[in-house]
């Protein structure tokens, strides 16, 4: 399927989404955070893990600034709220896997909507920049939020002041993203992490990613009963039968995502 500024596609419960205006390095239009809302949401309906890539030798340049410009007055308070919340959102309370396959450069609110995924493979020529305050700006689309958590108060500073630009394999080592590849192997590990996230217990992985996304804003008392009540949930599952069953017969489980 192809809208104005990605392309969609989906094969064996693995749906994915290029963004594809390579001419300006994928960068965030209007109609491209409409397009990628309004996929996200298809996908999340049929597919059983969501990967998001780019198209050409970039990832996401970030917001496209001509095309803002053109809209009318650069208000950004009304840009974030009415559009880019709603997307992240999307990505982070997503009932699949989400991955973020950093094709290229990563910058700006294109790094920040890599780093909204559940998991994020770079290819190690790929590289992110917090590249906001060149421009007077500080980090959006959920940086603030996403990097003091991911690499630490310090670096996160570092990182958001200095707007220098991360390699994927130190961005990998600070723990920002989950790894970097050779860019012969991208291709192949972003499609063998799929399809194991596609093939898995899709309850179960729901239920992590809203423990583990819910820790931050939890103490202990209420992460140990968040955690027992969504383990219950999923004890009911036929995913957990299974595995049980494929465990005793000491072979591979067959889940089904119920």
């Amino acid at each position: 399927m192809t809208h104005q500024t990605i392309t969609v596609s989906e094969d064996g419960g693995i749906g994915t989404i290029a963004l594809n205006r390579p001419q300006v390095m994928n960068a965030l239009s209007r109609q491209m955070r409409l397009d990628l809302t309004q996929a996200l949401r298809d996908l999340q309906a049929s597919a059983r893990v969501i990967v998001l890539t780019g198209s050409g030798r970039a990832f996401c340049s970030g917001q496209d600034l001509q095309d803002a410009a053109a809209s009318g007055a650069l208000d950004f308070e009304r840009i974030l709220n009415a559009e880019y919340v709603p997307l992240l959102r999307l990505i982070t309370d997503s009932p699949v896997p989400t991955i973020a396959a950093v094709n290229g450069a990563a910058a700006g609110a294109g790094a920040n909507l890599a780093l909204a995924c559940d998991v994020v493979i770079a290819a190690e020529s790929a590289s992110f920049i917090q590249a906001f305050t060149r421009i007077g700006l500080i980090p959006d689309a959920g940086g603030t939020h996403w990097l003091p958590r991911q690499i630490g108060l310090a670096r996160a500073m570092g990182a958001a002041l200095f707007a220098e630009k991360i390699s994927a394999r130190q961005a990998a080592d600070w723990g920002m993203i989950w790894e970097a590849v050779p860019d012969g192997e991208f291709a192949a590990v972003v499609a063998t992490r799929a399809a194991h996230l596609a093939n898995g217990p899709t309850v179960a992985y729901q239920a992590l990613k809203q423990a583990l996304r819910g820790s931050f804003e939890l103490d202990l008392a209420g992460a140990l009963a968040l955690e027992a009540r969504l383990q219950g949930s999923c004890g009911a599952t036929e995913d957990f039968r299974e595995g049980v069953a494929a465990f005793l017969e000491k072979r591979a489980p067959r889940f089904t995502g119920r």
